[in-house]
């Protein structure tokens, strides 16, 4: 009995302190009169030439680059569509449409660098081709046409020695030809010479003035009056050898 007694008292205490609450919360209005504030065009103009209170979104005309780009992303957005049947690129595809005029425009130029860097390179090569053929000409020309003792006697009077080998050279190369002992052409080597040689003893004296030669003057090696004697004496002896066998 006492249980149900204790949850009685205990339920209308409850209740007795709920409803015996009073609202302490008290509204107060506001009876002033209302002031009208008025903001004059002079009010707003310093919001207007503020450019932080600038909120006009300001668009300009598409490029040609522009222009080029949506044009290209375009026509491979379309080319991927018909293969692979989608209708928007998304995700790593849509990235790379964004990157290929880039790429292109990367290897455009990639392609124009090495277009002029070869047609440079060719030119100097030309160039250095023109110069070899001028002075394979001139030696050409000496041969055929020139009186080369006397312009050998005119290098050793003006001590242009390794000029005076040169000339002893393009002189054994024309008694080699005039005794038909080679086929002198332009483009031929030195080499090409010495094969063509059957007599072993002229063999191994042209051996001998073609080392001296390359040496001297393909080797831009500067020699006095006594080395020039010196190799004089081997053009001289092959020389003398060829216009006894006349």
């Amino acid at each position: 009995m006492r249980l149900p007694l204790f949850i009685f008292f205990m339920a209308f205490f409850l209740m007795t302190s709920i409803f015996g609450q009073q609202d302490s919360t008290t509204v107060y209005y506001d009876k002033a009169a209302l002031e009208i504030q008025e903001i004059t065009d002079a009010d707003l103009q310093k919001y207007k030439i503020d450019p932080d209170f600038n909120f006009e979104v300001v668009t300009s005309d598409p490029t040609w680059w522009d222009d080029f780009t949506a044009w290209l992303g375009n026509v491979l957005l379309r080319v991927f569509e018909s293969i692979f049947g989608m209708e928007k690129a998304s995700g790593f595809l849509s990235i790379f449409l964004e990157l290929v005029p880039y790429l292109l425009l990367i290897l455009l130029i990639y392609l124009l660098i090495k277009f002029f860097l070869k047609l440079n390179a060719n030119s100097l090569k030309h160039t250095k081709g023109s110069k070899n053929l001028v002075n394979l000409s001139e030696e050409e020309h000496i041969i055929k046409n020139e009186n080369i003792q006397k312009l050998i006697n005119d290098a050793v009077a003006t001590k242009n020695f390794r000029l005076a080998i040169r000339y002893y050279y393009l002189y054994v190369l024309r008694l080699l030809s005039e005794k038909e002992l080679i086929v002198w052409e332009l483009q031929k080597t030195n080499n090409d010479y010495l094969k063509e040689i059957e007599l072993e003893n002229l063999k191994h004296q042209f051996s001998k003035i073609t080392h001296l030669y390359d040496y001297i003057w393909y080797g831009d090696f500067a020699i006095d009056e006594s080395k020039f004697q010196r190799a004089e004496k081997e053009f001289q002896s092959l020389k003398l050898n060829l216009e006894s066998n006349g």
